[in-house]
């Protein structure tokens, strides 16, 4: 019990899930922690001892080692512990027998309108189930918006859809389902169904240009119902990506038998030990940002992570964007003298792959291995193969270029959230009168953030040229009065 104590002390004062091990290794429980430190810290506590219960008691002087996962959030820890506790059926949970704690949405794709409906148990009869959710309202919320954006019947209470449904276009939106051919019908449900496995990027983009538009035009209600809209999609999308995390946590994950199986697919001439992953993230062609990612052994390697405003491209134009950061990678790696990859991807299909290829030719790079994965339908495009490659589901290779993506993809979100908010918050400086472009950007330049110049003496500001003592006072007393910009609650 002491090292059992003393192990507990240094676990991290994190969100995570435990499982409780007996003698035989058998897992005996699973819980969840905000703090993993404190919370497996009080089985081995003796003051605790007077007030366990008989089933707690009996569990404790069971529990012979323990193991524990880290996570990013209390919702993460949430849907792990249910898996775990589902995988492996410890003898002390009596929780999470089933699906009903969470709200599930299902589509059978035998019907002839196939209709997304909700669930709270999940059956073996043939449809197609999307969660568990952790919150049912988001959930709901964002299926209002999936059957206005593509045209799908959510269904209510019961039933197949009726006469009016099919007639009238104020179901769907905006082809009633009578005049539109079931193959169709189908496309838009596949759609709804990327959407709810996480692929909603774009919808993001369209929703937040939608809400900063309806602000201006200073449609308030709008904007707000748009902003509710907007979280429940992140939620969705925060869910999907906890979902996949959940499912591919493990700590035998055969690193080596991945990228094996990655070399056999691809037919490379060597073991793909070194990727490199690049992937663009912008609103509606907007502060448009880029990332790439590096893996080692099938690791990620993040002291070789890059991010990069897009210079050259104006608008929405991915593949003129992916072939401006590959080229900078690249050169800057021959510069250098550093080392190429093994291999490297490009998020998006064959548009994307060919742009990155067009970029390295003219470095006169030819031999450097590219693919491209697309994510519709998770498929790998090579240069000169007309076909792209669909893996199973459970491979391997297909596993490791999906964690590279989705890295590449987190990483280039995060650096586009961070300079969206500095936008937002440099934005109060429109609002003081009579401080022109080149003197905010001066300003900028001088004193890095908006943080610091609220944080600098009149004198420093009135040493930046252009600002003189009158005006540095009167900013300084703006911004104190403006503590609080738009987007700093983050």
């Amino acid at each position: 019990m002491q090292s059992l104590k003393t192990k507990a002390r240094e676990l991290p004062n994190k969100p995570g899930v435990y499982l409780m091990r007996d003698r035989l290794g058998r897992v005996i429980y699973a819980g969840k922690a905000r703090s993993l430190r404190k919370r497996v810290s009080q089985y081995f506590q003796a003051s605790r001892k007077m007030r366990w219960n008989p089933k707690t008691a009996a569990l404790i002087d069971s529990i012979a080692d323990f193991e524990t996962f880290t996570v990013k959030s209390e919702a993460e820890a949430t849907l792990l512990e249910g898996k775990l506790i589902k995988e492996f059926k410890p003898h002390y949970n009596v929780l999470f027998k089933d699906d009903k704690r969470f709200l599930l949405v299902k589509v059978d794709m035998r019907e002839n309108y196939p209709q997304f409906k909700f669930a709270r148990l999940k059956k073996d009869d043939g449809a197609r189930y999307f969660g568990p959710f952790a919150h049912a309202t988001a959930v709901k919320l964002a299926m209002q918006w999936i059957r206005k954006k593509y045209g799908v019947l959510i269904q209510g209470k019961g039933g197949a859809p009726k006469t009016k449904d099919l007639k009238y276009s104020n179901y769907l939106v905006p082809v009633p389902l009578a005049d539109m051919p079931r193959e169709e019908y189908l496309r838009r449900v596949a759609l709804a169904c990327g959407f709810l496995e996480g692929g909603n990027k774009d919808a993001h983009d369209e929703i937040e240009s939608q809400m900063r538009e309806a602000a201006k035009l200073r449609q308030f209600e709008k904007a707000a119902e748009l902003r509710d809209v907007l979280h429940s999609l992140r939620d969705i999308a925060r869910t999907a990506r906890e979902r996949k995390f959940a499912r591919n946590l493990s700590p035998k994950i055969d690193l080596t038998g991945e990228m094996a199986e990655l070399q056999r697919v691809l037919g490379l001439s060597s073991v793909p030990s070194h990727i490199e992953g690049f992937d663009i993230s912008h609103i509606s062609g907007t502060l448009s940002v880029a990332s790439t990612v590096c893996f080692r052994d099938g690791k990620p390697h993040k002291a070789h992570y890059r991010h990069y405003r897009i210079r050259t491209v104006t608008g929405s134009d991915d593949f003129a964007s992916i072939a401006e950061v590959v080229g900078r990678r690249y050169r800057r790696v021959l510069d250098e003298g550093g080392r190429l990859p093994d291999l490297v991807m490009v998020d998006g299909g064959a548009g994307q792959l060919n742009a990155a290829l067009a970029a390295l030719t003219a470095l006169g790079i030819t031999e450097l291995p590219v693919i491209g994965l697309a994510k519709q339908f998770e498929e790998i495009y090579r240069p000169g193969e007309t076909q792209p490659i669909r893996l199973e589901r459970a491979s391997p290779a297909l596993h490791l270029v999906q964690r590279l993506r989705d890295e590449a993809h987190r990483f280039a979100n995060a650096y586009h959230q961070t300079l969206r908010k500095r936008r937002i918050q440099e934005s109060v400086l429109d609002e003081f009168p009579g401080l022109g472009e080149k003197r905010k950007r001066l300003l900028l330049q001088r004193f890095g953030s908006i943080q610091r110049l609220r944080q600098a003496t009149e004198e420093e500001i009135a040493s930046v040229p252009g600002i003189g003592p009158k005006q540095a006072a009167a900013l300084r007393t703006f911004l104190a009065g403006n503590a609080q910009p738009v987007g700093d609650a983050g």
